[in-house]
C-alpha cells in the first residue's frame, strides 16, 4: 500500500538554514512580528523575505496560502516557501498550511520551520495527508517526496502530539488505494485478501464465501453478484481494545469493486468510475486499520460485503423477487440499485450475530445525493438523534462535510410492491432519501443507527485541500473521532 511520507520531528538549529537543500518552508502573520526563522532567512537572502513579507502581494494571501521565492540567494535551498498563518490557527487551518507544503515536496528534502507555533503536529498532519501520490501503475521514473523535516521548539512533545494523526493517514491512504484501484486489480478475492492481511495488526479477519452466504439466507447480496466470474463474499474485520465481552459499534461497507448497473447496464460515459463503488467498504477498512494501529481502547466490528454487479446469462433480471436474510421479499425494479440489497443483508447479519450499541453504514449509494449535496457534503441519514449528532460533530471537527437529511413515511410508502413485500427504488423523486428508507427497513428500532451516502465524496475529479484529485478517504477521520470520544475512555 501507499505509504505515508516519514516526517521527522527535530530541534531548531537556524545556522544550519544556509546549507539546508531542497524546500524550506516558513511561516508569518504579520510583518511587524517575524519569527526568530523568519528573521534568520531574511537576513540570508539580503532583505527578501520581509520585502515580501510587506508587500501588497503578502497582504492578499489567506491564511493557510503561500508563496514560493524561487533560488533564493544567500542559501542552497532551491525555494523558500512562506505560508500565512496565525499561531492562534485551529486545527484546520494548520492542515490546510500543511496541505500547501505537502503537495509540493521536494526529492531534495523539505524543511519545515514550525519553530514555537502550537499547531506543528497538525501542519504535519497536514503534510502527510496532502503528499499522497497513486502511481503503483505508473511506468518511467517516479519522482519520490524526499525527507521531511519539521525544526520545532519541542520536538519530543510534537512527535508524541503527531502519533494519532498518523495511524489516520495511514488508515486514510489504505482508503484511498482501495477506491484509486482499478476493478481487474481490486477483484472481490484481491479485497478480501488485502483485509485478510490486517490480521498481522491484531485484527480478527473472517472471510465468509458464497457457500456460507446462501446458507445464512442472504439472497439480496448473492443476487447482485451472480453475474459475475468474482465470487461474493463477506468479510467481518472485529476490534477487541474495549471491555472484553462488551457489545462492539459495527461499521458497515459497501463493496461492489464494479457496478455496470448490470442488466440495467448505465451509460458508457463515466462508467470507468465504477471502480470507486466499493468506497464504503474502503472506508470501513481504513476506520478498522487505523484503530487497530493506534490501539483503540473500544470494540467495533467492521463488515463489508463485496460483490461485483456485471451483465450475464446469469444475472438478476428487473423483475426478479429475491429474499433477504430478514426474510423479507424484494422485488428487483432496478439492477442499478445493488448497493442497498448488498447492505440489507449484512445490516441484518450485523445485528443478529453481533446486537452492536450502535451501527454507521457508509455507500456510495445514489447519484441522487449529489444532485442534492454536490460534493462538499454526504448526506447522513439516522434513526437516532444522539448518535447522529454525536457523528455530524466529529465530521465537522475534522473538516468533513456532512448534512442530516430528513427520513419518514411519505418516503417509505413510495418502496410499496405490487407482488413482493417491498421494491429496490421508489422513484426518481427523492431517491437518496427512499434509499436510506430501504436500508431502514432492515435495521431494528432498538438499534442506534446511521446511513451515509458518500457518492457524492469518496472521490473528486480536483484537488482539494487535503489529497489530490481521486479518492479522497473521506470518513475515515470522522469515524476514527466518533468512536474515540464516544465509546473510548468510559
Amino acid at each position: 500500500m501507499t505509504h505515508p511520507v516519514p516526517i521527522h520531528f527535530r530541534p531548531v538549529e537556524l545556522d544550519q538554514l544556509a546549507r539546508l537543500t531542497g524546500r524550506i518552508v516558513a511561516f508569518a502573520d504579520a510583518a511587524g512580528s517575524p519569527s526568530p526563522g523568519v528573521r534568520r532567512l531574511d537576513r540570508l537572502t539580503k532583505g527578501a523575505v520581509l520585502r515580501f513579507l510587506n508587500s501588497e502581494a503578502f497582504g492578499r494571501l489567506k491564511p493557510g496560502e503561500s508563496v514560493e521565492l524561487a533560488w533564493p540567494a544567500g542559501l542552497l535551498a532551491e525555494a523558500v516557501q512562506i505560508i500565512r498563518l496565525p499561531r492562534r490557527a485551529d486545527a484546520a487551518l494548520a492542515r490546510k498550511a500543511g496541505g500547501a507544503i505537502g503537495k509540493v515536496l521536494s526529492p531534495a528534502g523539505t524543511t519545515v520551520l514550525a519553530e514555537s507555533h502550537p499547531m506543528a503536529a497538525e501542519i504535519a498532519f497536514g503534510v502527510a495527508m496532502r503528499a499522497y501520490d497513486f502511481s503503483a501503475h505508473k511506468t518511467g521514473e517516479k519522482k519520490e517526496p524526499g525527507s521531511v523535516h519539521v525544526m520545532t521548539a519541542n520536538p519530543e512533545a510534537v512527535a508524541t502530539a503527531a502519533a494519532p494523526g498518523a495511524a489516520v493517514a495511514e488508515g486514510v491512504f489504505f482508503t484511498r488505494d482501495l477506491v484509486n484501484e482499478p476493478a481487474n486489480i481490486l477483484t472481490t478475492y484481491d479485497f478480501a485478501a488485502r483485509l485478510a492481511a490486517m490480521q498481522e495488526l491484531g485484527l480478527d479477519v473472517e472471510i465468509l464465501e458464497e457457500e456460507q452466504l446462501a446458507k445464512l439466507g442472504m439472497g439480496a447480496l448473492l443476487g447482485v453478484g451472480q453475474g459475475s466470474e468474482s465470487p461474493s463474499k463477506v468479510v467481518v474485520m472485529q476490534w477487541h481494545g474495549g471491555e472484553k465481552g462488551a457489545a462492539p459499534f459495527a461499521l458497515v461497507g459497501k463493496g461492489v469493486v464494479f457496478d455496470t448497473g448490470g442488466i440495467s447496464i448505465k451509460p458508457a460515459a463515466g462508467m470507468e468510475e465504477m471502480t470507486m463503488d466499493m468506497g464504503g467498504a474502503a472506508v470501513v477498512a481504513g476506520v478498522m486499520r487505523t484503530l487497530a494501529l493506534r490501539k483503540a481502547k473500544a470494540n467495533v466490528v467492521g463488515l463489508v460485503g463485496l460483490v461485483e454487479n456485471m451483465p450475464d446469462g446469469r444475472a438478476q433480471r428487473p423483475g426478479d423477487v429475491v429474499r433477504s436474510m430478514k426474510g423479507d421479499t424484494i422485488e428487483v425494479i432496478n439492477t442499478d440499485a445493488e448497493g442497498r440489497l448488498v447492505l440489507a443483508d449484512v445490516l441484518w447479519y450485523a445485528q443478529e450475530r453481533f446486537k452492536p450499541v450502535g451501527m454507521i453504514d457508509l455507500a456510495t449509494l445514489t447519484g441522487a445525493i449529489i444532485i442534492a449535496l454536490g460534493h462538499e457534503n454526504t448526506g447522513v441519514f439516522s434513526n437516532n438523534d444522539d448518535l447522529c449528532n454525536a457523528f455530524l460533530k466529529a465530521a465537522k471537527a475534522e473538516g468533513e462535510g456532512a448534512w442530516r437529511m430528513p427520513m419518514g413515511d411519505a418516503y417509505d410508502a413510495k418502496l410499496k410492491s405490487r407482488i413482493a413485500d417491498m421494491m429496490n427504488v421508489g422513484g426518481r423523486d427523492g431517491g437518496a432519501i427512499t434509499a436510506a428508507q430501504f436500508l431502514q427497513r432492515f435495521v431494528k428500532p432498538e438499534t442506534p443507527w446511521c446511513h451515509l451516502d458518500i457518492a457524492g465524496t469518496a472521490l473528486l475529479k480536483s484537488d482539494s485541500t487535503l489529497a489530490p484529485k481521486g479518492a479522497t478517504g473521506w470518513g475515515v477521520m470522522a469515524l476514527n473521532r466518533l468512536i474515540q470520544e464516544k465509546f473510548e475512555g468510559k
